[in-house]
């Protein structure tokens, strides 16, 4: 094809045009050096048990293979094993969704079902330290993802559209907001050795991060997904922590406004996080999630959560008999985000 550029191959040195995987004449991987020193970079990062780094290397061989390849599946195979032990060592990624006012709405709760809602909260709230210790070593992570000049430029765009709306103060804390649910998805990426594009904010509808490699399975995809919403819990946890401290409203109001962005972000459908979450649930769990957004609803009176209930029960009815059993952590992680952030969205 003309205009398009020519590599060698490194065996029989047959001209081949960039981008194609295996030379056709001697059948050798154009990659095969690379291809070596990844794989050697892999199994010494694995031999330390530094999961994160291996993964990101066979998954960049993944990129230099062909997808047909009996070398392909062998190193699928390591990456999904990998994966597993990625995601049980600690907790956690496609991008979160769109952001919302709603949070702004008056409190119309009870005050008795408004108390008993805060149960999950208190439980979060009984450990301080896990506010100040996601703080302390999330801190690097977070100020990497400004070092972008696509990042900073898209956040300062909905700022200003933000700003016009709520004034500056506000519009700040909802941007920030935004982007430490973001950092969840890339902090969860980077743990599976994925690939993946800083965060990009859209004015009045979020931001998102765009995957430069596929994931390895349902569970994979849940991981990455909820962790926005995990993230973003803390960002609202801390902004209540703050309200408490100085008896501002502004704090108060600030954590139900990025309490119900994330539980807006939990809706199960399109590419939002929740849909993300219910592709690792079987019938039985997705069925779990919906009696669990029932009870948040009932103690809140959270109108949001009767859309998520609509459409988590709409999930799981279309769901599969012979679907395997519910991945355990994303179930957990699910039910809990629901009713911690359920109760956010009712403070004062």
């Amino acid at each position: 094809m003309p205009g398009t550029p020519i590599q060698h191959c490194p065996g029989c040195r047959s001209e081949i045009p960039e981008g194609i995987l295996a030379c056709p004449v001697c059948g050798q991987l154009v990659h095969s050096g690379e291809l070596k020193r990844l794989a050697g970079t892999a199994e010494q990062a694995q031999a330390s048990s530094r999961f994160s780094e291996a993964l990101g290397a066979w998954r960049t061989c993944l990129t230099l293979l062909p997808p047909e390849s009996a070398q392909y599946r062998a190193v699928q195979s390591k990456v999904t094993s990998l994966s597993g032990k990625v995601g049980s060592s600690a907790d956690l990624g496609t991008p979160g969704g769109r952001a919302g006012t709603a949070g702004l709405n008056p409190d119309r709760s009870k005050w008795p079902k408004w108390l008993v809602a805060l149960g999950p909260l208190a439980a979060i709230l009984f450990k301080f330290k896990f506010v100040v210790l996601f703080a302390l070593t999330k801190a690097k992570l977070l100020v990497l993802g400004l070092t972008k000049a696509s990042t900073l430029f898209s956040m300062f765009l909905s700022f200003g559209v933000y700003w016009t709306a709520w004034g500056w103060a506000y519009a700040a804390g909802i941007v920030v907001s935004i982007y430490v649910h973001e950092m969840g998805h890339v902090a969860a990426l980077r743990r599976f050795g994925i690939r993946a594009s800083a965060p990009m904010f859209i004015p009045a509808f979020g931001a998102f991060v765009r995957l430069n490699q596929p994931l390895a399975s349902a569970r994979e995809d849940a991981e990455v997904g909820l962790a926005g919403p995990v993230w973003g819990t803390a960002a609202a946890v801390s902004c209540y922590l703050a309200g408490l401290a100085s008896g501002h409203p502004f704090w108060m109001a600030l954590a139900r406004t990025g309490a119900w962005i994330n539980l807006f972000n939990l809706l199960p459908v399109w590419q939002l996080d929740g849909s993300r979450g219910f592709s690792a649930l079987s019938k039985s769990g997705r069925w779990l999630v919906v009696a669990s957004v029932a009870a948040a609803w009932f103690l809140t009176s959270e109108g949001l959560l009767v859309l998520l209930l609509i459409i988590a029960a709409g999930r799981a009815l279309m769901s599969e008999r012979t679907e395997p059993t519910s991945d355990k952590k994303a179930l957990v992680k699910f039910v809990v985000l629901v009713l911690a952030l359920s109760a956010l969205t009712r403070l004062r």
